[in-house]
């Protein structure tokens, strides 16, 4: 296995906490759904409107019974501005928890689809389940940003504005002394409401990487149990939940001192106004009645208040959580990539009718070596690796082969000036020892990603002026250790080749003599291949992921050492199906055996970045002892 190759993220490296968002960040997720977030705002108005009625009603009902005048329309008025209180306050909390969810549904979709369309660096320097927790764990928390006071702020503020004036107006002492106790508390949640946006920045890194943890060792299981380490990975993952669980308990304590706070304000403000609003009934200062229209206003003062307190506390969890989601939405894509290369290269011809003599596919001296986001977060995952290590007094030995794993990207060129070219309809070979860089020239083939010098050519015009699903549909790319997708087996042929026929499926499937799969099980193209192709053995995977490939007819084949998985026989049969499928078309073959090599047109050999001979099987045994070596071997070294 070449030690170049672009390696599938499962590790567990250390992430730079992500920034915080703004609120104004927040709003644009708000502004898809103003419409009915105004309605929500209207009808959170007339709510307030319809229970700042209610004190003044009940005060005139008590003045009425102290007059022993009669009650009439004022306790039918009354009753119905409680059900009609009651009914709004019902629409409403449906609008706002059918909102919330839409937020939720839109902002996933927006991330997703940020996701799938990033730079294949980008997933070469991230945790798989920390992408994965941003979808699930994260956007969920934007759900408490409506459901929790923030969408009916206005309706709030009528409400608290309206109790505000009415309490002016029956007694400005009271009100006085009860602005006091609300400032106090106020001060206190502003004081505190900081420190919970910061933890639940770090709670949402630390939920980030336990789910990548969970992930690494549930997409790992076999080796973890043959490994005997059920019990170490078991230890680190927990390790991973006792850390952000202990974040959850700093949330909750200082959520404990904001939501008190509320409640506390109210009972010292009902105690005040009790004791002095009783002093002054007695005193002649006010009546009854007005003292007992002041308590309900304290409510309605008080109610809007709770509900602010709570939307800051939701909201800064919510920013906490939104800076890793705008984090990864505030990512390049490929496309805007493409755009950003294509204003560079606007000197350069676009791509155009190619020239029947120009090479398929050209290096020219194209240097590269791995971004250093991608170096840094894999050294970070290996440094994270020894301390596991260590933690579980791991052999040393285990821990040097670990750590060898884990840092299989270098922090040096891969590749240092490599040129050659691939005729049209002819087959290729690369070989080399392993870390040559065999399996990085097919990725910047792919444009996974683009040389740091030097130029690749397709069809005799610079590979950067394509667009990448353009130049991609002209390979069939089988990596080296190719994924099966869970599903069936005509989805993943089709995963290129969406309206290839059942029978085009069965075709190539049995040229990768892959037909007793299809008779072994009723179902056909329709049986299940298990969770990462569980159901197939290691061969049956190769040839299904080489089938994929042929089912595109695309005009060039990429086989990443595609034969290494498969025995003597099997071999045989698939060198014969891709020498079926190869007319008219070219192929760049990295070279696992042999047998993959004698028969090429051209064979390229590489070592440590360079290209140290060209040419045929026999002429290379004379000129390059490199490949003499190798050949000795059955380039099996």
């Amino acid at each position: 296995m070449s030690s170049t190759a672009t390696p599938r993220r499962r590790g567990r490296g250390a992430q730079p906490e992500g920034p915080r968002a703004t609120f104004r960040q927040l709003l644009p997720f708000l502004f898809e759904h103003k419409r009915t977030l105004i309605v929500v705002a209207i009808l959170s108005v007339v709510g307030a409107a319809t229970s700042l009625v209610q004190p003044l009603l009940v005060g005139q009902v008590i003045e009425a019974v102290q007059s022993g005048g009669t009650l009439g329309i004022l306790v039918w008025l009354l009753v119905g501005f409680v059900i009609v209180s009651s009914i709004i306050s019902g629409f409403q909390h449906y609008l706002l928890q059918r909102t919330g969810t839409a937020v939720v549904y839109s902002s996933r979709r927006k991330l997703i689809a940020r996701i799938l369309h990033l730079p294949v660096s980008e997933f070469d320097a991230r945790r798989t389940g920390d992408l994965v927790s941003r979808v699930g764990t994260d956007t969920t928390l934007l759900y408490a940003v409506l459901t929790q006071g923030l969408a009916d702020a206005v309706g709030s503020a009528v409400l608290f504005l309206g109790a505000l004036i009415a309490m002016l107006v029956i007694d400005p002492l009271l009100l006085l002394l009860i602005v006091i106790v609300i400032g106090i508390s106020v001060v206190t949640v502003v004081l505190l409401s900081g420190r919970i946006r910061t933890a639940s920045t770090q709670q949402q890194e630390k939920v980030g990487a336990l789910a990548s943890g969970v992930e690494r060792a549930i997409g790992s299981i076999r080796t973890v149990r043959a490994s005997g380490a059920t019990e170490r990975e078991t230890a680190a993952v927990s390790e991973l939940a006792s850390d952000a669980y202990g974040i959850g308990v700093r949330i909750a304590k200082i959520s404990s001192l904001v939501v008190p706070v509320s409640g506390i304000a109210l009972q010292l403000s009902l105690l005040v106004v009790l004791g002095v609003g009783g002093f002054r009934v007695a005193a002649g200062a006010i009546s009854i009645a007005s003292l007992i229209a002041f308590i309900m206003f304290l409510f309605l003062l008080v109610m809007p208040l709770a509900t602010t307190f709570g939307a800051i506390t939701s909201v800064n969890q919510a920013l906490g959580a939104l800076g890793r989601i705008q984090e990864v939405l505030d990512l390049p894509t490929e496309t805007q990539d493409d755009e950003r290369i294509a204003a560079d290269l606007r000197h350069v011809e676009a791509p155009s009718a190619s020239s029947e003599s120009a090479p398929a596919i050209e290096f020219r001296d194209v240097r590269f070596h791995y971004p250093a986001n991608v170096v840094a977060a894999r050294q970070a995952a290996a440094k994270e690796a020894r301390t596991l290590l260590a933690d579980a007094h791991v052999e040393r030995a285990d821990a040097e082969t670990t750590d060898a794993e884990t840092t299989a990207i270098p922090d040096h060129e891969v590749l240092r000036g490599v040129s050659f070219s691939v005729p049209r309809g002819t087959r290729v070979a690369l070989v080399g020892p392993s870390g040559a860089g065999k399996s990085t020239i097919l990725s910047l083939i792919e444009r996974f990603y683009d040389p740091t010098g030097g130029s690749i050519r397709l069809h005799g015009h610079d590979a950067r002026t394509y667009p990448r699903d353009e130049l991609r549909a002209q390979f069939g790319y089988v990596e080296q250790d190719a994924p099966t997708l869970a599903g069936t087996l005509a989805e993943n042929l089709r995963l290129a080749a969406p309206d290839a026929s059942d029978a085009d499926c069965e075709r190539v499937l049995r040229a990768v003599n892959l037909g007793d799969v299809l008779e072994r099980n009723p179902l056909g193209l329709q049986a299940p291949v298990g969770e990462d192709g569980v159901m197939l053995s290691g061969g049956e995977r190769q040839r299904l992921a080489i089938a994929r490939a042929l089912l595109t007819n695309a005009p060039i084949l990429l086989l990443d050492e595609s034969t290494s998985s498969l025995d003597g026989v099997n071999e045989q049969k698939m060198r014969e199906a891709i020498d079926a499928v190869s007319t008219d078309r070219t192929l760049v073959v990295i070279a696992h055996r042999l047998s993959t090599v004698v028969d090429s047109d051209l064979i390229v050999v590489l070592e440590n970045g360079l290209v140290v001979g060209q040419g045929t099987h026999s002429e290379l045994v004379e000129s390059t002892p490199l490949y003499r070596d190798l050949a000795r071997h059955q380039l099996l070294a």
